[in-house]
């Protein structure tokens, strides 16, 4: 068993080993282990279809459906014939080749697809990764388009051929097809709202927030047609710290970061779909003294961190899932270096925890990495995010800001953590000491951070008119 490349990206021939003797012969039509090994994908087939074709000469294509193909044939012999329908610099490209109970051809979404039977009695079969629906429409080129120049074996005035196959419209006149949807959920958050920048350019990329798309609330599942998603970043959750040790927080806080989660998770093991989810280094008790791993032991100290860590579980059961774990994000909307700004513009001089240690990561970042892992699809799991430079505490962090703004950075105090929450009038959730994530995983794929001082000072001066 082995694959060849083709012309035509993610179109990969099959070999099949063929085992006779005097009753016949046996083959592995389709074998997910060992073809996934190699490098096919695991796409998830949903259907297996027959197709048998009497006479030689029967034509049938060129049809690109929304869905990947595996096509084989279990009797006979045909030429088959494929065309790259996707929008993109390959738009137009073809390939053929002859298939018989020897060979098989992956054929991925937006790649039309026909044959001619060389050969009387000839079975056909396909696995497919979604349901045909009679009341859709699908893309189809004409079998005799001149652009196209299919050079099939028996020409197609001897062929047999619906009517409606040679009605089908030429190449200048189709639409190219564009990517599978993706889905941010929660894309008015700090993540959401640099993903939406991030993603600008992108029409197959919605944003919803959760007046939209509340993961709380019944119906997720379908309230959408989700097959034609092909990831979800999940930027959504509840992330009232203190506000979580509460008992009506504890309850947001579990339906928003768990129940919600395992929706999602549920709707992307279902359909295929890949899974990114944003984490926190509140999984951690920051008890080390040593920057966290993605395999390090979950040990939550908090409510909120409890529901971050039953989510992260959730997720890593999905087949393709990406969780990215961060820390002290910066971005759009109200967070730590914004409230530093406001304080140190009305003279106010803070007093600033300084027992917790880690690193600033910028929402702009964050994004960055989410769309890096989609594009590139490194290894399925975990990975650190944060933006790279010296550990800092709060207090650290704060001080910078107000340098970096041009006030005095000696205006800001340091203080302990239970001396800044003696006071509090309200529940505490207690906070990792140490919530310093290691980066060397997600750089190995090719990542490359953004250095969180330079950050602040850029974040700094883009802020409105140097206001918060």
């Amino acid at each position: 068993m082995g694959a060849n490349t083709t012309a035509i990206p993610g179109l990969t021939v099959w070999k099949l080993p063929v085992h006779g003797d005097n009753r016949g012969w046996f083959k592995e039509n389709w074998q997910r282990e060992k073809m996934a090994a190699m490098g096919l994908p695991d796409f998830g087939p949903v259907q297996n279809n027959v197709s048998f074709n009497d006479t030689v000469g029967t034509t049938r294509g060129i049809h690109a459906e929304p869905w990947d193909k595996f096509v084989s044939v279990a009797t006979g012999r045909i030429f088959g014939a494929w065309v790259d329908l996707r929008q993109g610099p390959t738009f137009g490209a073809t390939f053929s080749a002859e298939v018989d109970p020897t060979r098989a051809v992956f054929v991925p979404r937006g790649v039309g697809n026909a044959f001619q039977t060389l050969e009387p009695n000839t079975a056909y079969t396909y696995l497919v990764n979604d349901h045909y629906l009679p009341e859709a429409t699908y893309t189809s080129v004409n079998v005799a388009d001149e652009e196209v120049a299919i050079p099939w074996p028996i020409p197609l005035h001897s062929a047999e051929l619906s009517a409606k196959d040679r009605a089908h419209p030429p190449l200048a006149e189709i639409t190219p097809i564009g990517p599978r949807k993706m889905l941010v959920i929660g894309a008015d958050g700090q993540v959401g709202c640099a993903l939406r920048e991030q993603y600008s350019e992108a029409a197959h990329v919605e944003f919803v927030s959760r007046s939209q798309l509340d993961l709380t609330s019944n119906g997720v599942s379908s309230s959408r047609r989700w097959r034609d998603y092909s990831a979800i970043i999940n930027a959504a959750a509840y992330t009232a710290v203190d506000t979580a040790e509460t008992s009506e927080g504890r309850k947001a806080a579990w339906a928003a970061n768990v129940t919600g989660v395992a929706a999602l998770a549920r709707i992307a093991t279902e359909h295929g779909v890949t899974l990114v989810h944003v984490s926190s280094d509140y999984v951690f008790d920051g008890t080390t003294d040593t920057a966290y791993a993605e395999d390090a032991p979950l040990c939550p100290l908090s409510v909120y961190g409890q529901t971050k860590a039953a989510g992260d579980q959730i997720v890593s059961t999905v087949p393709r899932h990406y969780i990215v774990r961060t820390s002290w994000v910066v971005g759009e909307g109200r967070n730590f270096v914004r409230t530093m700004l406001s304080l140190a513009r009305r003279g106010i001089d803070p007093a600033v925890v300084s027992d917790q240690h880690g690193r600033l990561t910028f929402a702009s970042d964050l994004a960055r990495a989410i769309r890096h892992l989609l594009e590139m699809e490194p290894a399925y799991g975990t990975y650190n995010v944060t933006s790279t430079g010296p550990t800092s505490s709060w207090a650290d962090v704060a001080r910078q800001v107000f340098a970096a703004a041009g006030h005095d950075p000696t205006r800001v105090a340091s203080v302990s953590s239970e001396d800044y929450y003696a006071s509090a009038s309200g529940p505490v959730a207690p906070r990792p000491r140490n919530s310093l994530l290691d980066l060397g995983k997600i750089m190995k794929t090719g990542f490359v951070p953004t250095d969180a001082t330079a950050s602040l000072a850029a974040f700094i001066r883009a802020v409105d008119g140097g206001q918060t």
